[in-house]
């Protein structure tokens, strides 16, 4: 095992962490603290940067057109892009390009001509639907949106809950339930084109963070059978395996908000006086300190060794839950200290402590919430198949 970071690593994480600290920081002190977006000509200054340093959409494969970082690059990288205070779900507010739902990259070659060269191109934007008001955290059964054939076409009715960006998109990969008598098996994704008749965003829902998701409806839907994304019956296990993998990063971003809540904490508690002596000099703080940092390090080795067996195309669903427990769940105790060092300060919008406070918690519920990771790697564990 080889903790060292290759010279193109070193690299990439020198540059991304320069353009968070000289770049993204200084704009924020003029935006709202819950801002999610850059202004027009910021932005387009910004994506022109990233095109430059060739960072621009690095998650997307080379055979598609993008630099191809590996999982363990990405992974790093995704701990650097959250430093800052939208950084948690808005990484550098999108500058370093806006990834397609990764399914699409099982799409066929006039799937792609029409949707997915689009997106890399900017032009068209996506959704992914997969919850449903029934559930999210197991889709094999809690998938109640249902399609039926009906010659070339698919009839599909039923709904879908917590879908970001639906009502702002061009077209989604919808999991859709085409077989009732199976289980995982009678899955089936599909690309859909929102302005199809029947489609229908029903409502927005506010959550805890700054941004809204959508509730969707489908009446009556037909959508072709040729947008079958891989193959009929095959949509779970295109999503578990590209979402297990997701994880991977999506935990190391919890982790970048925990490194820049401690380092604030850290120079906090060497300044700040009380009672004729820094915070620094009370044990109190330094143990909260030693503990921010051992559950920093946890997380982060736990988000490597799972990018590590992904890349090597080794099993990998035991560590890819593990990170994300680790990580969602550690990012939330730095946080909740760093809060208690800075006191009354830290509870203010001057700090990005109270944001971070409010989305890191969300972060235990998506991608799969800390029960259910508890769930999977206890199945691995003890060797017990889940069911269909």
């Amino acid at each position: 095992m080889d903790f060292q970071l290759s010279e193109e690593q070193q690299l990439i994480i020198q540059t991304v962490r320069r353009f968070i600290r000289d770049e993204i920081r200084p704009l924020e002190a003029d935006l709202d603290p819950d801002a999610y977006e850059l202004p027009e000509a910021e932005y387009e200054r910004l994506v022109a940067m990233t095109r430059e340093m060739g960072l621009y959409q690095m998650e997307v494969p080379v055979e598609f057109g993008g630099p191809g970082v590996d999982i363990v690059t990405r992974t790093l990288v995704a701990e650097e892009l959250s430093q800052h205070r939208a950084g948690l779900y808005d990484a550098a507010y999108g500058v370093f390009g806006d990834s397609p739902p990764a399914q699409l990259y099982a799409c066929t070659p006039a799937q792609r001509e029409k949707y997915l060269d689009p997106f890399l191109r900017g032009e068209r934007h996506a959704f992914f639907g997969l919850s449903e008001p029934s559930g999210g955290s197991d889709p094999a059964r809690a998938i109640q949106t249902r399609g039926v054939r009906d010659g070339d076409d698919w009839v599909i009715n039923g709904g879908k809950l917590w879908t970001s960006h639906a009502d702002t998109s061009d077209f989604g990969v919808l999991y859709v339930r085409t077989d009732p008598t199976k289980g995982r098996q009678g899955i089936t994704a599909f690309i859909v084109d929102t302005d199809t008749p029947g489609f229908q965003v029903a409502r927005l829902v506010q959550v805890l963070r700054a941004h809204y998701t959508t509730e969707l409806t489908f009446t009556d839907m037909r959508v072709p059978h040729e947008n079958i994304l891989g193959e009929e019956g095959g949509g779970f296990a295109l999503a578990n395996d590209q979402l297990a993998r997701n994880r991977i990063p999506y935990a190391a971003a919890c982790t970048g908000i925990a490194v820049w809540s401690n380092e604030l904490a850290v120079d906090w508690a060497k300044q700040r006086v009380t009672f004729g002596e820094p915070l620094a000099n009370r044990q109190a703080i330094q143990w909260m300190l030693v503990d921010n940092e051992i559950d920093i390090r946890s997380g982060r080795w736990a988000a490597l060794q799972a990018a590590d067996l992904s890349q090597r195309g080794e099993p990998f669903r035991f560590e890819s839950s593990m990170a994300k427990l680790l990580c969602t769940e550690g990012a939330g105790r730095v946080i909740d200290r760093c809060m208690q060092i800075f006191g009354g300060l830290g509870m203010s919008k001057d700090l990005p402590l109270e944001r971070f406070y409010r989305e890191v918690r969300i972060r235990r519920i998506g991608e799969g919430p800390s029960e259910v990771q508890r769930i999977v790697m206890a199945r691995d564990i003890l060797n017990v198949r889940s069911g269909s």
